[in-house]
């Protein structure tokens, strides 16, 4: 049975509030001294893994929905993707601040010299129209068969992202979360190309 549009509001701003935490923590753990002996290396990563669970989580919102039948969990996915970017600009802030000093040329100097940069800041990049276009205005605005593609670029986003986090971790031979990240996003994808084949497939028989 689906839950009530008051059970669902209910589940929302759980969900939102528990989406906030993170960045709670990091604004507390900021101003208590509690980022440990590399604070920069502790922001950076924290921002980066939740901009990644995000996504995966984002990617997740279909799969479950067409697997359990709750066609009424479409309505968290835009707060999830939009929680994505918010991370992502985090990430973002904290290499162009803590990294540059806001030396925007000096940034995109680094962009195009190291590989692993290049692909997280593409990434990046990409999320922005997403971001731009999440409100239901936007929609109307762009037109839905439009928009539905452009927010397509999230299968291009997510893998992106993976790339970006196992090259950065690459350098320390730390390989374990990469490739759970890797494997998570690998399988999320392939349920979509599974359901595009099966439709391909039906069209053919009609």
């Amino acid at each position: 049975m689906a839950p009530t549009s008051k059970q669902q509001s209910i589940l929302k701003a759980i969900l939102f509030v528990l989406a906030l935490l993170p960045f709670v923590r990091l604004v507390w753990a900021s101003f208590t001294n509690h980022l440990g002996a590399n604070p920069l290396e502790f922001i950076t990563h924290s921002t980066g893994d939740w901009t990644l669970y995000f996504l995966c989580i984002t990617l997740a919102v279909t799969p479950i929905r067409r697997l359990m039948n709750w066609p009424w969990l479409v309505k968290f996915r835009r707060m999830f993707g939009l929680y994505s970017f918010f991370y992502a600009c985090l990430h973002f802030l904290t290499f162009l601040w803590f990294d540059h000093f806001f030396d925007v040329p000096e940034m995109m100097k680094d962009v195009a010299k190291r590989p692993f940069i290049l692909v997280g800041f593409s990434a990046f990049t990409l999320l922005i129209p997403l971001a731009v276009t999440s409100t239901n205005k936007m929609v109307k605005r762009v037109g839905a068969k439009r928009w539905q593609w452009l927010h397509r670029l999230i299968y291009v986003i997510a893998p992106l992202g993976v790339l970006h986090y196992f090259w950065m971790k690459a350098g320390k031979h730390d390989f374990s979360q990469p490739i759970l990240f890797a494997t998570i996003v690998g399988g999320l994808l392939l349920f979509r190309v599974y359901w595009a084949v099966q439709k391909g497939r039906r069209r053919v028989l009609e």
